[in-house]
């Protein structure tokens, strides 16, 4: 069953952050999408979903990385998204001083020279501890973590918010506000 979990984990992850086009689904502006639509638009590309399934990976994923909206009828990514047809309003939020971010050593050159960037997504991801940051580098390769002096930042007119499972986010950190956290390393 974890094998299945992970998987759906991956595919929910794709379709409603990135692609949701793939399957024919429709994202409101909030990123929610319908439970039965998701259901449906799978099942006509050949994957098996039902209720229970979809509760099972939102309820089970430690990044919690999915809301359902309080009736039940709909499910959401609480970040990450890259498609265009989201913009979740979320509300500004003054930082804590500093924040994290994980990455793996071999960007350090170009987020050194260009600072971190959201690219395709519309945020750039922070984690509020080292730990969280060093386990997202290490995702990517070599990890390494990187500080985020937020609370400057954030006095400089920069504006933060916090998604639904506690990552911060940010629509860009210039690279004088960045440093090296070593310590936090294994």
């Amino acid at each position: 069953m974890a094998d299945r979990l992970t998987e759906t984990s991956k595919f929910l992850s794709y379709v409603l952050r990135h692609e949701p086009q793939a399957i024919g689904l429709a994202l409101d502006g909030e990123g929610w999408a319908g439970i039965d639509a998701l259901i449906a638009a799978a099942a006509a590309k050949g994957r098996v979903l039902d209720r229970e399934l979809v509760r099972a990976v939102v309820d089970t994923n430690d990044k919690k990385r999915f809301a359902i909206s309080p009736d039940g009828a709909r499910i959401r990514a609480v970040q990450g998204h890259s498609t265009t047809e989201v913009a979740i309003a979320y509300a500004p939020v003054e930082p804590p001083e500093q924040l994290f971010h994980g990455t793996a050593t071999r960007f350090l050159a170009s987020i050194r020279a260009e600072g971190l960037v959201a690219d395709s997504r519309h945020h750039v991801h922070l984690s509020p501890d080292a730990e969280t940051a060093t386990a997202v580098g290490r995702r990517h390769g070599q990890p390494v973590v990187l500080t985020v002096a937020a609370g400057t930042m954030h006095r400089q007119g920069f504006v933060f918010h916090r998604a639904d499972n506690g990552v911060w986010l940010t629509k860009a950190v210039p690279p004088v506000f960045l440093g090296e956290d070593s310590a936090s390393l294994p």
